[in-house]
């Protein structure tokens, strides 16, 4: 198979048949094997119904439906795991992704040999108090802190390889950082395509301003996991080091002073470098304490399900 399209939605029902009529030209005019998974994110509308007359009316149609909304990322974690394609293309349902560039980043995939082809909306039509500068600074923080030079980490078009989407693990919101993700798994050839974006035809956006600063506080957890996820003492435990040693000069100084400088001067208790030897050597404690902690949870981590399935159409276990 060609191609897989896997496309997460949350109540997109006015766009969900335009969308699959336009996929559908595209593959035929190409000429690929696909396969379209819709994964219904907990929608409230009928976007459930129209997913399954379509699976109904086209077998290249497979369908997931969540109990719940669980949220993007276990979306495309759930439609990564069922992706049969050689290249997987993920996009959104509101049809402000087009089509038409599926087959420009299915080539740049096998031709020019990528690892992953990021969509960049050169041109948006989305708010520009409410969307475009917070993407942009957002996009700049993701850029300085990652090291991904990519001008649209969170456009959801998005080419990839097979082995991409069955080695990286998507989780939380962690959706904006596939790129990252995908370089910290091995994965370094990685591009971008200047999109076409269009304006939303139905409905309205699913995405406040808050994601951004979700976005910046999840920017900071994938740094930490990059740089410390396998070895977390390597951080707590240079932390707890650094302090313990701060402590134990503070309390190294004062013992020496009364000892044989100072004897009948004040008392080491009213003295503030006690305190500030006592605090410093219980946090650094504590850091250590943190570090053995995350060593100790990694070693007992195991994969657990992060959302549950309520529905599936047209897909074979494998």
């Amino acid at each position: 198979m060609n191609i897989s399209v896997v496309i997460p939605l949350l109540n997109e029902q006015e766009s969900l048949t335009e969308l699959h009529d336009w996929i559908v030209r595209v593959m035929l005019s190409n000429q690929f094997s696909y396969e379209i998974i819709f994964i219904d994110d907990g929608s409230t509308d009928d976007s459930w119904r129209i997913i399954s007359t379509l699976a109904s009316q086209d077998v290249h149609v497979k369908g997931i439906q969540f109990l719940k909304n669980f949220g993007k990322s276990q979306a495309l974690h759930a439609g990564f795991e069922k992706a049969q394609g050689e290249v997987v293309i993920t996009m959104d349902a509101d049809l402000q992704d087009n089509p038409d560039e599926i087959p420009e980043l299915y080539h740049m995939i096998k031709t020019e040999g990528y690892d992953l082809v990021s969509g960049w909306k050169k041109k948006r039509y989305d708010s520009v108090i409410s969307k475009n500068l917070p993407s942009k600074l957002f996009n700049w923080a993701a850029r300085k802190t990652s090291g991904v030079k990519l001008n649209d980490f969170n456009c959801g078009l998005k080419a990839y390889k097979l082995e991409v989407v069955k080695n990286i693990d998507v989780n939380g919101e962690m959706h904006r950082y596939i790129p990252v993700l995908s370089k910290n798994a091995g994965f370094t050839n990685i591009g971008e395509k200047v999109v076409q974006h269009q304006a939303r035809k139905y409905g309205i956006t699913k995405f406040g301003i808050d994601r951004f600063l979700h976005g910046f506080l999840d920017l900071i957890t994938i740094w930490f996991l990059s740089r410390f996820g396998k070895r977390p003492m390597h951080l707590f435990g240079a932390l707890g080091f650094i302090m313990i040693t701060i402590g134990f000069a503070f309390a190294l100084y004062l013992g020496i002073n009364k000892l044989f400088l100072n004897q009948e001067g004040r008392l080491i208790t009213d003295r503030p470098e006690f305190f500030i030897s006592l605090t410093t050597m219980v946090i650094g404690t504590q850091f250590f304490v943190a570090g053995f902690l995350g060593e100790i949870i990694l070693r007992m981590k195991q994969d657990k399900k992060r959302y549950a399935i309520k529905s599936a159409l047209n897909l074979n276990e494998h």
